[in-house]
């Protein structure tokens, strides 16, 4: 009987794959937006254990599909240099097992966390006697918006699953490979566990009009979380018939302040700047303070120089460290 049940549930799903691939694009995100809405009910009762329990299996899946998600990882990053992106975007497309162990590790740590649902704060007596607080409760749907990087997908739902909301993901057309098969697996620990599968959906198709429909559907989905680039933000906020949790322009800065501890000034600087370049949070600005500046720039623009790393500086920084820089313009 289970072998039957789950082999039945194996062909509705084919089945509404079908449906789905046969609809017009508008079509197929009011489904997805009524199945989300409907989903979310669900998941905003759901217990803390069974959120929690969703998220483990998770975990356990991202580390015994490695191999699969690689294969489909791959087909993304052949598309990708086939159309000449830049080597940075590609980067960030690649699902190495160091980045799945990092996504399974975000999944555990969240199960791992309080459940903050439900808790209430603030509660004060009114002098007509009525007892007034605050409760905290889920948002409902959320659709997130992302490009390129495809362990957003497990980012978003993780934190969807465990805040006992629901969501429609629109990842960015360069990672859909990845993002599909990711996006299965969240399925799969959900169905697993108990919860609709459809509290995390991600949109199937490229179709940019997919954008333009999500974010106008307000009888389903009660906010949008745009991340990206300033266009696609600006895009979205000017766009949406829905609120919009959103940023705009971001320049990450490290400050070296006196006193300081130079070496380790050093250290948090290198590795903010050279760890890894393509994320959006690498260092672009270097402020120093003026009492620490002749010790320490001289020792990061050395450890520059020989990453390859830019610097440029105003006049004064310049003239502290020329000697090592590995290129400076001076304005």
């Amino acid at each position: 009987m289970r072998w039957w049940l789950a082999f039945e549930g194996v062909l509705n799903r084919r089945e509404k794959m079908t449906r789905m691939n046969a609809m017009s694009t508008p079509e197929l995100m009011q489904s997805l937006g009524a199945q989300a809405r409907r989903a979310a009910f669900e998941m905003a009762r759901a217990p803390s254990v069974q959120k929690n329990a969703a998220l483990k299996r998770l975990a356990a899946l991202l580390r015994e599909s490695g191999s699969a998600l690689a294969l489909e990882n791959l087909k993304d990053l052949e598309k990708a240099a086939a159309a000449g992106l830049a080597a940075p975007m590609v980067d960030r497309l690649k699902l190495t097992p160091k980045v799945l162990e990092t996504c399974a590790l975000g999944c555990e740590q969240l199960a791992a966390m309080a459940d903050i649902i439900g808790e209430i704060s603030g509660m004060r007596q009114m002098d007509s006697g009525i007892r007034v607080g605050q409760m905290r409760v889920p948002i409902g749907v959320f659709g997130m918006i992302y490009e390129s990087r495809p362990n957003v997908t497990i980012e978003a739902a993780s934190l969807s699953i465990k805040s006992g909301n629901a969501c429609i993901l629109r990842g960015g057309s360069e990672a859909i490979e990845s993002n599909r098969a990711l996006a299965a697996l969240v399925r799969q620990a959900l169905r697993e566990s108990g919860l609709p599968e459809d509290g995390v959906q991600l949109v199937p198709t490229t179709d940019r009009e997919a954008v333009g429909q999500l974010i106008t559907m307000p009888q389903f989905v009660d906010v949008i979380i745009p991340r990206g680039g300033k266009g696609l933000i600006e895009r979205i906020s000017r766009d949406a018939k829905v609120p919009v949790i959103k940023h705009l322009d971001g320049n990450c800065h490290v400050y070296v302040d006196d006193p300081c501890d130079i070496d380790m000034a050093v250290r948090v600087a290198d590795n903010a700047k050279t760890n890894k370049y393509s994320p959006c949070n690498a260092a672009e600005g270097l402020l120093v303070a003026r009492g620490v500046a002749a010790e320490f720039l001289p020792k990061i623009a050395a450890i520059y120089a020989t990453k390859g790393v830019e610097m440029r500086c105003d006049l004064e920084a310049f003239e502290l460290s020329s000697r090592h820089i590995y290129c400076a313009e001076c304005y």
